[in-house]
């Protein structure tokens, strides 16, 4: 009988996607255990975005620069998915309505309304998008935090809800601060191996595949890479996955194949907040 890594590796291959997985074996991510949604049969994904909203990519026109894309929000709606953005507060301000244009080819507030009209969620990732070692190395801890509440204000002014969720820019936190940020009603999404695989962001590193310099832009693609990711995670018994993207135009032609396919592997896709209760319901 075929191994469970084999079986996973030819279904892929039946379906299409490339035959480089038969004959490579994706890098270990360190330590896995197995989680109890195999046992639950659920197979469940949170498809989140980052460093947004940009009306060009949400919305499919062009950027102040001339650059096209295809419509996120629109792909979205054709594939009957939600999903989660995590975006950055001043892009909310009016003040930075003129800014928007010049590189996002539209007002990004509008495009958060659109966003949060569609019934997709919207969360936090800081006001500023600064370096919170650098921040607090000049300004120091408190600045941080009302940077996260500042950002906060400006989604709940488009939600009516606080947001719930932070990630951090780059993902770099440490205990101390993320203590604090929890003490004010966050929580703090995760790259880190101490948290449980499920309740990790799986980095697609889609922001690799943009501008000049593609040196490490996974090979031999983003979406070959993305499905390898789950693969690994599969192998180790884990079938529910946080995946985080950018509001890119490759990225949105991506998951154009990448969505259909994983939902022909069974993966159900949920909202982030619906995602944690649920996983976080398994015994």
């Amino acid at each position: 009988m075929a191994s469970r890594t084999t079986t996973h590796l030819c279904i892929l291959l039946i379906s299409g996607f490339s035959a480089a997985l038969c004959a490579q074996q994706p890098p270990a991510r360190g330590n896995f255990t197995p989680h109890a949604s195999a046992a639950h049969g659920a197979r469940l994904i949170a498809l989140t975005f980052d460093d947004g909203p940009k009306p060009y990519v949400l919305m499919g026109t062009r950027s102040g620069m001339g650059v096209p894309s295809a419509s996120l929000l629109d792909l979205l709606d054709r594939e009957q998915v939600k999903a989660t953005f995590f975006v950055m507060g001043w892009r909310l301000s009016k003040n930075a309505d003129q800014m928007c244009r010049k590189l996002d080819g539209g007002v990004c507030r509008e495009a958060a309304e659109e966003e949060h009209r569609r019934g997709h969620e919207i969360e936090n990732h800081t006001y500023g998008h600064g370096d919170f070692r650098l921040m607090e190395k000049r300004y120091g801890g408190a600045w941080i935090l009302n940077d996260i509440d500042r950002a906060s204000r400006m989604i709940q002014g488009i939600t009516g809800v606080k947001p719930a969720y932070l990630r951090p820019p780059d993902w770099d936190i440490w205990p101390a601060l993320q203590k604090k940020i929890e003490a004010r009603g966050y929580r703090v999404m995760t790259k880190s191996h101490a948290a449980q695989p499920a309740l990790r962001d799986v980095d697609s590193e889609d922001y690799f595949c943009v501008g000049h310099d593609l040196s490490k832009c996974p090979k031999p693609s983003d979406y070959d890479y993305v499905l390898r990711t789950i693969v690994q995670r599969e192998r180790h018994g884990v079938y529910d996955h946080i995946l985080a993207f950018h509001e890119l135009p490759q990225t949105v032609e991506m998951l154009s194949r990448l969505i259909p396919e994983l939902k022909k592997r069974g993966y159900r896709f949920v909202l982030l907040r619906a995602y944690m209760a649920e996983v976080q319901s398994y015994p």
